[in-house]
């Protein structure tokens, strides 16, 4: 993997194959420390990738509803590989939703019992996201910044939805251990993904980012050889490893960078969008 800030070495006379796919992961990847990222310079990319036909692809575990509102201007023209690879949509047309069964969501809820961590946990629907309402109002409203969709429910056993995700939060140092619980657990019904910063998510075994991406590629006849994607956490070393040209940001996990094909700068740094100029550079 090319370290840090190496500059892309393609084929002579450009690459294999032209990109006609970018796939950025949102938190830790395409936005900084603040939820931020440079508009006016993406804007500039977004414009060039237009003109080269290449399509542009949200993939993050994070809500539908919260990951349309970081692109006003263009969430009708984009596609999103939302929770995961459990919601796919492409130019507002839902292409995949994922759909846990009951035995599933039981199994899940008596397992966050036992460990007396309902309270850390967030149900994932089409429609919304749900809370234990007991959780305290900072708990919510954090966790609105990831579900813009977000109600309390007096008992989980209420919710009426299509349920594909589970997504909870504890301290960094908990993780490992807690992944290889839920493995031992439920690992027969759900696969538990890092996600970052002390959050793991419960995703339908086979329903992750790569899913999403390859349903994508199919749509638009795209090949691995013409994808490049982004990421920096667990929940990304699926798609890294299925397309050609896989980034791992600076501030990556070490399990992200060994997956990805090359290394950019970190997401204070803009590293997406300096990746990016550089893939149009060399188109």
């Amino acid at each position: 993997m090319a370290p840090t800030g190496k500059r892309l070495h393609p084929t002579k006379g450009g690459f294999a194959m032209p990109i006609k796919l970018i796939a950025v992961d949102m938190d830790g990847t395409f936005l900084d420390s603040r939820k931020k990222f440079n508009k006016e310079r993406f804007d500039a990319l977004y414009k060039r990738m237009l003109e080269k036909d290449i399509r542009f692809v949200v993939a993050s575990g994070n809500q539908y509803y919260q990951l349309r509102s970081f692109f006003p201007e263009i969430q009708d023209n984009i596609a999103f590989v939302a929770e995961n690879g459990a919601f796919v949509v492409d130019c507002n047309k839902e292409l995949a939703i994922g759909e846990m069964t009951q035995e599933t969501i039981d199994k899940v809820l008596r397992t966050f019992k036992e460990l007396d961590a309902c309270s850390r946990l967030v149900v994932c629907g089409k429609n919304s996201a749900y809370v234990d309402s007991s959780v305290s109002d900072y708990f919510f409203q954090n966790t609105q910044r990831f579900y813009h969709r977000l109600k309390r429910v007096d008992s989980f056993s209420e919710i009426d939805d299509t349920i594909f995700k589970f997504a909870s939060g504890f301290a960094e140092e908990e993780v490992p251990a807690l992944l290889e619980h839920f493995t031992r657990e439920i690992g027969d019904v759900v696969s538990p993904v890092s996600t970052g910063q002390g959050s793991i998510d419960l995703i339908i075994p086979g329903m992750h980012k790569a899913f999403g991406i390859q349903l994508l590629q199919k749509l638009w006849g795209i090949s691995d050889e013409e994808t490049a994607a982004f990421g920096d956490s667990g929940n990304d070393i699926e798609m890294l490893e299925h397309v050609a040209y896989s980034f791992a940001m600076a501030n990556a996990a070490d399990d992200v960078k060994k997956a990805a094909k090359f290394c950019t700068l970190s997401n204070n740094e803009e590293g997406v969008l300096a990746a990016i100029e550089q893939l149009l550079e060399m188109e």
